[in-house]
C-alpha cells in the first residue's frame, strides 16, 4: 500500500476521536471521566484480546504496560484535568504541542532528522488551532496549562516508543494489548477517585459504544498501523485533525456559529498537515524547483 493510501487511513482515527466532546457531552453522563476511560479503553481491549487471541510475551510486558500508561493512562487522566482548568479551546490548542514534542522525542530516540519545514509546519498548525478554537475570553490556569502539557508530552512519548518497540505481531494485537493494559491502571483509579456510574439509559450505552468500539478499537488499531508505517512527526501532524472535525460537528449537529477566523484556522490547520507529510517523508520536502539553481549546460 502506498505512503499516502496509509496517511489517509492513519487520519481517520484522529478525525474520529474530534467527536469524542460531542459524544461525551450528548450522551454521556457528566462528572464521571476516569470511569468512563476505563469503560472506554478495557473492554475494547479485551475485545480485540479475544479476536486477536494474542497476549503479550512475558519479556514484552513492562513496554507494554508503560505504552497503555502513556498512550491513556496518564494522556487521557491529564486531558481531562486540563479540560476542568481549561476552556476546551485553550486546552486542545496547548495540547496540539505534541507534534512539536515528537520532532525532538524522535531524534532523540530514533534518530530521525529534525527538518525545518517539518518544525514550521507544526508551529503552523498550533497556529491554526489557535485561530480554530481560541475565543477572546481564553483564560490561562497554570495547573490546566501543566495538564495539557504533560497530557501531550504523554501521547507524543506514547507515539514514538510504539515506533521503536515493534513487536512481531500485527497492529491489531498491538492495540489490543495497549488498550487492554492502560484500562487495568485506570480501573483502581477510577474506583478510588469516582462514584458509582447511576443506571445508564439506551442513549449512554450507546454513547459508550460509540467511544468504545469505533473510537478506540477501531481508531487505535489505525493509529499504531500507521505508527508502524508513517514517520513519527508526519503521524503526530494528524492528530490536529481532532479538533477540526470537533468544530464541524458543533457547527453540524449543535447549531453552534462558525466564524471566518475559525474556518481561516480550519484551512491553517488542514495546509500544516498537508505540507508536514511532505516534510516529513524519508529524504525531506523536495526544493521547490524555483529555488533550485540551475547547472551550467556543457
Amino acid at each position: 500500500m502506498s505512503r499516502t493510501s496509509d496517511i489517509l487511513i492513519t487520519a481517520l482515527a484522529p478525525a474520529i476521536w474530534g467527536s469524542t466532546y460531542f459524544v461525551t457531552t450528548e450522551f454521556l453522563p457528566a462528572g464521571y471521566p476516569i470511569t468512563l476511560a476505563v469503560l472506554r479503553a478495557l473492554p475494547a481491549g479485551l475485545l480485540l484480546l479475544a479476536v486477536t487471541r494474542c497476549l503479550p510475551p512475558r519479556d514484552w510486558l513492562g513496554r507494554v504496560f508503560l505504552l497503555g500508561a502513556l498512550n491513556f493512562a496518564v494522556f487521557w487522566t491529564l486531558l481531562f484535568v486540563a479540560a476542568y482548568h481549561l476552556p476546551g479551546g485553550v486546552a486542545a490548542t496547548v495540547t496540539s504541542v505534541q507534534a512539536l514534542i515528537v520532532i525532538g522525542m524522535a531524534r532523540g530516540w530514533l534518530g530521525t532528522p529534525v527538518r525545518s519545514a517539518a518544525v514550521i509546519a507544526a508551529i503552523t498548525g498550533i497556529t491554526g488551532v489557535g485561530l480554530l478554537l481560541l475565543g477572546p475570553g481564553a483564560a490561562l490556569d497554570p495547573v490546566g496549562v501543566t495538564a495539557a502539557l504533560g497530557a501531550a508530552a504523554a501521547m507524543a512519548a506514547g507515539t514514538v516508543l510504539s515506533r521503536k518497540w515493534q513487536p512481531p505481531v500485527a497492529a491489531l494485537s498491538f492495540a489490543a494489548w495497549q488498550l487492554t493494559a492502560g484500562g487495568l491502571i485506570l480501573l483502581p483509579l477510577s474506583l478510588i477517585v469516582e462514584p458509582a456510574l447511576p443506571p445508564l439509559t439506551l442513549t449512554n450505552i450507546g454513547g459508550l459504544l460509540w467511544l468504545g468500539l469505533i473510537g478506540a478499537a477501531v481508531t487505535y488499531w489505525i493509529w499504531f498501523r500507521g505508527v508502524a508505517r508513517i514517520e513519527p512527526g508526519a503521524v503526530s501532524m494528524l492528530g490536529m485533525m481532532s479538533p477540526v472535525t470537533a468544530v464541524v460537528l458543533g457547527w453540524t449537529w449543535l447549531g453552534q456559529a462558525l466564524s471566518p477566523l475559525q474556518i481561516l484556522g480550519a484551512i491553517v490547520v488542514l495546509a500544516s498537515v498537508w505540507v508536514s507529510q511532505a516534510a516529513n517523508r524519508p529524504g525531506g520536502m523536495a526544493m521547490p524547483r524555483l529555488f533550485m539553481r540551475r547547472r551550467p549546460s556543457i
